[in-house]
Parts: C-alpha cells; structure tokens; sequence
C-alpha cells in the first residue's frame, strides 16, 4: 500500500496506478504518454494522487507546475494554466522571449501582479504554439510536469488550449497531466482524450472506489472494525465521503443515522447523498464571524488574498488573523499559491458558496469589485465580480464590462461574448442607446463567429441588421457581408447568396456599400454558384469601383476575377487580371488592406494556379500579417492553406505541414464544419506527399475531410474526395481511389476545375493500370494531353507527360517513355515545381536504366533522392527507394519483359517464383489480394506467360 502525506489526508492505495505513472516519469521524452488523463467521481482522490505523482517528479528534479481550475471563475480565460505559470514567479527565465509573450495572458515570469492587457493583435491560435515552445523550452532543464487539477470547470480558452495540446503533444521530456470529473467535462475535450488515448498519446487512468481493507487500514486504523466496515460501506469506497463520516463519527455525530448508499446524487454535481450534510455539519462550531470570513473566501475564489478579505469583511488584521487561524486548525481553509486562501476541497467551496444567501453573495461580489478597481485590477479581474453584483445601469460597471471584453476579444472571444452579453444587459434598451446595443451586438457576434458560436453569430446579426436605422448604413453594411459570411461557414451558401442580393436591391445603399457586397457576392464563386454565372457580378463590381476611384474596391474585385478565371482554366484571362490585382495591391499601404485579406488569399491561390509561386507565397504571406493585426481569424485557414499548397509544389513539405495544423487548430477553433473539411482535404494533400507510402495519417485525414463534410456537392467537397483518391492510391488501393475521384468530378472529371484534371487523370491512368484496365487508362491519358494543352501551364503539361510515359512503359517501349519523363521534369524545373521535378526524376530513372542509358537514370535518381530529401517529401523518399538503380549492367543483361516491369511488379514475380500464393504475397507487402492479383495480371501479359510455373521458370533465367 503506498501512503504519504501531503498536506493533509494520506494517499491510500493506488499502487498500481503509482507504477504507471512511475513509468511516465521513467520513460518520459522517450516514447512515454506525454499526457496523463486522470478521471473520477468527486473525492475519490484524483488530487490526491496527482499531488504524489508531482511529488516524484520534483524527487527526480524536475520542473513542476500546477493549477486548478475553479467552478465560479468559468470566464475567466486560461484560469488554470495562469495558476500553474504563476509557479514561474521565482525561476530563471528558461525563455525570455516565449515567457513574455504568454505572460501577458497566462501570468507567471515577467507578468506582475497585475498582467497589462493582451493586445488585439495578439491571436489565441499563435498564443497555443507559444505555450507549447515554451513548456518544450522548460522540460530541457531536467524535464517539466504540468498539473492541472478540476478541468471540468475549465474556461473555453483553457479547453481550447488543452485540445491543441492533446492534438500537438510538447517534444521532450514533457507531460501534461489533468484530473477532471468524467461526466462533467465538455464533451469535446472527453472526445478529444478518448481519440489520443486510442492512439497511446494520452494515458487514461480511471479512479475506482477504494478496496475495504486499503480505506479502512489507510485511513481509520484505531477503528473498531465493525464500525470501519460500517462506515465504509455507506461511503462506497470514496476516500473523501468515508473520511467526512469518520470526522462525523469522532465529533460524536455517528449517533444520528447514517446514509446506507452514496449511489444516488444530489444537485451539486457527482456529491454522494449524504455527503453534502456531512461536510457543512463541520461548520456548525464557527462563530458568525468566522462564518462570514469562510463564505468571502468562498466567493472569492482567486481574490482570497489578505488585503482583498480584509476589504470586504472590514476586519482589522488581528480580527483577520483570528478567524483564519481558526479556520486552519479545522483544516477547513489552508494557504494557497500566491498568498491565497483556498478551502481544503473544492466540494466545500461549492457547498459553502451555494449555502450563502444571494444577497450576501452580491455583497461580497460588490465590495470586491470595488476593492480590486482602487488596487488597480485588470477589467478582466473586476468583470467576474461586476457582472455578479451589479444589475441596474451603471456606467462605471458598464466600463468595466466593455473593457474586459477588448482585453479577451483575440485571445478568449468566448469570453469577451460573454462579458458583451453583460455589458448589455446592464445597458438601458432605449432610443439614445440604440446605435451603441447594435454595435456591442455587431462586436459579441464577431466574438462568438470565431469560437464556434457560428449560429448564434448569425442570429445576432440578423437582429442587427433588421433594427439598422436609415443613417447606420455602415453598420448595416458590415453585418450583412459578416452574416453572408457567416452563412458560408454554416454551408448555407443559397442563403449567403439570397441576402446580398437582396441587401444590393437597398434604394439606399451607398456607391461605396455596393462594391463591399458586391465583392463578397463575387466571393460566393465558385463554393455555390459557379464562376461563369457570377462573371457578370464581378464585371459589375469591377465598374462600379472604378466609377468611385476606389482602389481597394478595385483590386478586390480583380482578385477575385483572377482566381474564377483560374480556377475555370481561362489561363491568358486570368494571368491579365493577377497582374492588374498585384499591380493596385502592392502598391497600397497594410493599413488599407484590412478589407482585402480574402482577397489577398484569393489572387494568392490564383497565382499558385497559375504557376507564379513566389507570387502567390508573397501574397499569402502579406495576407496572414494583415489578418493577424487585424483579428481577422476566420480568414487565416484561406491564407495558410494557399502558403501550404505552395510549399508542397516546391518541397518544402516540413513547414507545409506546420502550415496545415495552424490551419485545422483554427477551423476547429471556429466550430465551421464546412472550413474544416476544406482544411483536412488540404491537410491529407500534405499529409500525402510529406510520409512515406501508404502511411496512416494520410489516408485518416482524407477520410475524415468526407465525413465532416457530409453529402455536401459543392467544391469544397470535392476537393475532400479527391484527396481520399489520391490517399487511397498511395496506399495501395486504386479501385478505392478510382471511385473516390470519379465521385468528385464525374465520370469525365467536368464536376472539377480544369488546371486539377491533368494531375487528377495521371492519379486515373494509375489506378487503371494497375487494374488492369488498359483502354480507360488510354482515354485519361488523352484527356490529360488534351486538358494540359489547352491550359499551357508547365506542372499540368509536365502531369500529362507522366500519364502518357506510364503507357509507354506498359506497352513495353521505355526509351519513348525515358523521353517523356525527362521532359516532364525539364518542365517542372522552368517553373519550380521541385516536387513534381523530383518526382517525375525519380519515376524516369529506373526507365532511363532499362532503355539502356544507366548512367543518365542514375544521375537522375541522385537528383531526386537530394531533392526529395532536401524538401521532406516522405512519399518520393518512398519512391526513390523503390527506383534505387543497382548494380550496373549491360543492356542485353535484362530482357525487355524484365525492363519493362516496374519496381512492384518485379517484386511481386519474384515472390511467385519463390512460390508463395496471393494470400501470402499480400500479408507480406501489405497489400490487398485484389491489388496483387491485378499486378500479376499485368505481369503475365507483360512475360507474355500464363501460369505462375513458366513465370517462376522465367524469372529463373533471367
């Protein structure tokens, strides 16, 4: 049995959950879980045992830090990481530049006591990476615990920082431990953790009630075993209701009946019956004043620090010190972190909190407030107490809520919603202050677009815009382009569409309004509509702005016509409007960008349609700073997927995945279903080129960008279903890719964008070869000639080329097939394309070999391998290891069947020749017997044999 004492009860039991978190610590930075997830009914011992398992880490050196969460600070954001950074008070600054740039929001090192508040320009998704380097940064002095207690009750910002932890766990010796309530946990967070702890990234340790021996020799030793075994069984196990009925007991309070089951619950969360009376039957001794110092500290929370109590009580200090020294010796109160007083367990706090009057309650909270604005407290400190203590119209309060509300808008929007909603409500509903209700409205609606609160964003702005006055067009006019955009995130692209058409048909809206939703009309292409039917919205916009002189409306709108025109395959049309669009937005100030982000990352996709990728990174890159200063957040994943979809085609696939995770942390952030499918589509694309063949990753990120997007048709599924034929080919399954990319553009591939089809045909001429479907991989390979003529762009014509070599390889004439891939990668290298270069070198080496130029193809191969390597890019390392040439050899050496086999051909004959079935073949490359079938299909054609015994006789020779 493990005991210790840490401040109070003994730790009983929990020996084998002690060893498992003893191998955390063993093993940490080296394959170890770097999260524990500790779970249980309250007072079953979660803290308990979290407080050893800090204690060991601290035996072995570690850093330690720990913070709870608390049930009345809910919005106040990041509560529990604050409480665990503000551990850092007294340490040297591992990293002076991260610390700084959390201690603005989380406290600690370089806070003070009173931390100034957050800038705007700061943004919560670049917040969470800060987070993370800096507990990497702290784990390398000796390794680095975070303890986070009660997470339950944790604010949204602090679950939303959890969640990106749990999805991006900290490198090195680091672990994140938690303890929580299992059915009081927001359920995204319980999913979040169930998801890792399948995968072994979370270790989940469920607390079970206490055997009877280790509760009653652990914690009642002297007691007579009839009377332990008595009160065991009315606690059921838990360490904290049997030690409350043996306190009971020892006062002399067992006479009156005991409750004979702890299976019920009342309303205070998972308390067992009987425990709640139990617990405050502990304060009936207190004196009045003793009472009321417990009930401040209560209500306090955070705030119960000496000078704060002493305020609100209007005790002297001996007065003070008094009670709290009584309260410490009925281990009722204990001293906390900071100077604070806490009650021994938050189930008092709940207890003592929910058994004061209101009235009194409001008393405490006012004389806080008041308190803490004379020492100077940030809005956010002030605003918990404010909101609970003031009711009628009260300008200065009314201050204090605006205020809390601009210090969270970037980092905790679903706080600053919350402290908006306050604010108006405090705010008298009449005419003279009805302008400012819309605008507070307007700014809680963009607060909750950006935290997941999409529907209500869109209710809200409905409101605003139907209670718009006549002289508000400005305000009118920016709810009606949020709300269409809204309605986008939603999927609800019809109704997007239906309202700035009908806010266009206004008599009174401005030149100037016009073009603003004119231009995000324009932006509904091609997600609903497609672009040739928007052509004439756009033209319309474009002319309207230019009437005006205004330029921002200008080059708006002809980003936008560069990007349709692109994605419609208009290459001379669309190459003409991204010059202009570059020309008017390069030389314009950031300070008049802040309107045109989207578009921005619109003729930065254009561009990288067109193949201009300095271009298009330069823009994407500008876009992303404008937004970030702006807390334009919503448009961050359009800028760093555009950034992503560069680096892949020029092979920088490490910081294209880091790209694409900043991404899907902000459309999960955003609670947009539609965003994030497009996010994993994208991500998936990543995914692909980055791993190794047929890795996992991929293929799951694919699959879950179709589920999240659902029966959706609009391109953004489509793109989502590409990608799981791509995913599903370089796994080794082309009849899955085959369906999978024909579902997403036809059966002729229209239903997609023409400069994606050369690329999307080659994946289809793949996938029919190795079916053995020669005449569909014939016509893809001419659709794609066809298709990348038309376009005239290098990467689609270099993708054609491809296609056509696979054929020529197949029909057994590698020296036309040599000379199309060296072509395609001649192409590639003009345009700096250095994946597809990289790639098509690596497929023409081998080919190079068997048309009897060896030195050529292993030049070839070199190249390559460097700049698959060089670049990340784990499927064409993948490939470079299947093409890797071999000895030298002499032309007559290999028969021209042999040459014309490809790498997963000759080794599948080689396996028949050493005689293994299908089955056998598929359990050991991993593949499906279906697949080897139609390799050995292509291989008897190809030998020009028919049975497996002449194949293997064949193999022999050669």
């Amino acid at each position: 049995m493990a005991t210790h004492h840490d401040g109070g009860s003994p730790l009983v039991g929990r020996t084998a959950e002690l060893g498992l978190l003893d191998t955390v610590i063993d093993r940490l930075g080296r394959g170890a879980p770097s999260f524990v997830d500790i779970t249980g009914a309250a007072g079953i011992g979660k803290s308990r045992l979290m407080s050893e398992f800090c204690l060991h880490a601290r035996r072995r050196g570690m850093t330690v830090l720990r913070g709870r969460a608390a049930e009345y600070e809910r919005h106040l954001p990041f509560h529990p990481f604050a409480d665990a950074f503000a551990d850092l008070d007294h340490r040297p600054p591992h990293a002076p530049d991260l610390l700084d740039a959390v201690s603005r929001v989380l406290g600690g090192t370089g806070a003070g006591p009173s931390p100034a508040p957050v800038p705007a320009t700061d943004d919560r998704f670049g917040l969470h990476r800060s987070v993370g380097r800096l507990m990497a940064q702290l784990g390398r002095a000796g390794g680095l615990v975070v303890a986070l207690d009660d997470v339950h009750w944790a604010d949204p910002a602090s679950l939303e920082l959890l969640d990106h932890l749990v999805r991006h766990p900290v490198p090195g010796p680091v672990v994140l431990v938690v303890a929580r309530r299992d059915r009081q946990t927001p359920t995204a967070l319980t999913a979040a953790l169930t998801r890792e702890a399948d995968t072994g990234a979370v270790l989940r340790i469920g607390l079970a009630p206490l055997a009877e021996r280790e509760c009653v020799e652990g914690l009642a030793p002297d007691l007579p075993r009839d009377r332990a075994a008595q009160l065991y069984a009315a606690g059921e196990g838990n360490p904290l209701y049997f030690l409350s009925l043996l306190h009971a007991y020892r006062e002399d309070a067992a006479r009156r009946p005991a409750p004979t089951s702890a299976s019920a619950e009342i309303g205070l969360g998972e308390l067992p019956t009987g425990l709640a009376p139990l617990l405050l039957n502990e304060l009936a001794p207190l004196t009045p004043s003793q009472r009321r110092t417990l009930e401040v500290i209560a209500v306090l929370g955070d705030h119960a620090v000496s000078p704060v109590i002493r305020g609100v009580t209007g005790r002297t200090d001996a007065e003070l010190d008094d009670d709290l020294d009584a309260l410490a010796r009925r281990d009722l109160v204990r001293p906390g972190p900071g100077g604070r007083m806490v009650l021994r367990h938050p189930v008092i706090r709940t207890l003592v909190h929910e058994s004061t009057t209101v009235r009194r309650r409001v008393e405490i909270h006012h004389a806080a407030a008041a308190e803490l604005a004379r020492t100077g407290a940030p809005a956010v400190e002030q605003a918990q107490h404010v909101e609970r203590s003031v009711t009628t119209w009260d300008p200065q309060a009314y201050a204090v809520l605006r205020q809390a509300a601009e210090q969270t808008a970037s980092t905790a929007p679903t706080s600053c919603a919350h402290w908006l909603r306050a604010a108006l409500r405090l705010l008298p509903d009449a005419a003279e202050h009805a302008a400012e209700r819309r605008d507070l409205t307007l700014r809680r609606a963009r607060a909750l677009g950006v935290s997941g609160g999409l529907r209500e964003s869109r209710d809200l702005l409905h409101k605003v815009i139907s209670t718009a006055g006549p002289d508000e067009t400005g305000v009118r006019t920016s709810a009606v382009v949020l709300c269409a955009l809204t309605e986008r995130h939603l999927g609800r692209y019809p109704e997007a569409t239906a309202l700035l058409r009908r806010e266009l048909r206004q008599p009174d809206l401005s030149p100037s309004d016009r073009v603003s939703i004119g231009l995000e009309l324009c932006s509904s292409a091609p997600h609903n509509a497609s672009y040739p039917q928007m052509r004439s919205e756009v033209a319309r916009t474009l002319a309207d702005a230019r009437v005006l002189g205004n330029e921002l409306g200008e080059a708006g709108a002809l980003a936008v016509a560069a990007f349709g025109e692109a994605y419609e395959g208009d290459v001379a049309a669309a190459s003409a409007y991204a010059v202009q669009a570059a020309g008017l937005l390069d030389g314009l100030p950031d300070d008049d960008l802040t309107a045109l982000c989207e578009p921005l990352g619109r003729l930065g996709w254009a561009e990288a349609f067109l193949g201009r990728f300095t271009d298009a990174e330069r823009h994407a890159d500008r876009g992303l700073g404008i937004a970030r200063r702006s807390g334009q957040i919503y448009l961050l994943p359009l800028l760093l997927l555009c950034k992503a979809h560069v680096r892949i085609q020029t092979c920088r696939l490490q910081s294209a995945r880091e790209l694409a995770d900043e991404a899907e942390d902000i459309a999960r952030g955003i609670g947009s279903g539609e965003l994030l499918a497009f996010v994993l589509a994208n991500k998936a694309q990543v995914r692909v080129a980055a791993s190794a063949p047929g890795d996992p990753e991929a293929l799951a990120a694919a699959e879950e960008a179709v589920a999240t997007m659902g029966p959706s048709d609009n391109w953004r599924a489509s793109m989502a279903w590409c990608m799981l034929g791509y995913a599903a080919l370089t796994g080794g399954d082309p009849h899955r890719a085959r369906d999978a990319l024909l579902r997403a553009g036809g059966d002729d591939l229209r239903g997609l964008q023409p400069s994606m089809r050369p690329l999307l045909s080659e994946l289809l001429v793949t996938a029919a070869l190795f079916t053995g479907d020669v005449a569909s991989a014939s016509a893809w390979s001419e659709r794609a000639r066809r298709e990348a003529e038309q376009l005239g762009l290098p990467v689609q014509r270099a993708s054609a080329m491809r296609s056509a070599a696979q054929l020529a390889l197949h029909h057994g004439d590698p020296g036309r097939a040599a000379t199309l891939l060296a072509e395609a990668a001649a192409e590639c290298a003009r345009s700096g394309a250095v994946f597809w270069e990289a790639r098509s070198l690596l497929l023409a080496a081998p080919v190079m070999t068997a048309a009897g130029r060896g030195e050529r193809g292993e030049a070839m191969w070199k190249q390559g391998h460097r700049l698959a390597t060089g670049g990340g890019a784990g499927l064409l390392v993948g490939l470079a290891e299947m093409t890797r040439p071999s000895a030298p050899r002499t032309p007559s050496t290999t028969p021209p069947w042999l040459a014309s086999f490809t790498a997963r051909e000759r080794e599948i004959a080689g396996l028949v020749a050493e005689g293994l079935t299908n089955q056998a073949i598929a359990g050991r490359l991993y593949l499906s017997p279906r697949t080897v079938e139609t390799h050995l299909s292509r291989v008897f054609r190809k030998a020009e044999v028919a049975t497996r015994s002449a194949l293997a006789a064949l193999m022999a020779r050669s």
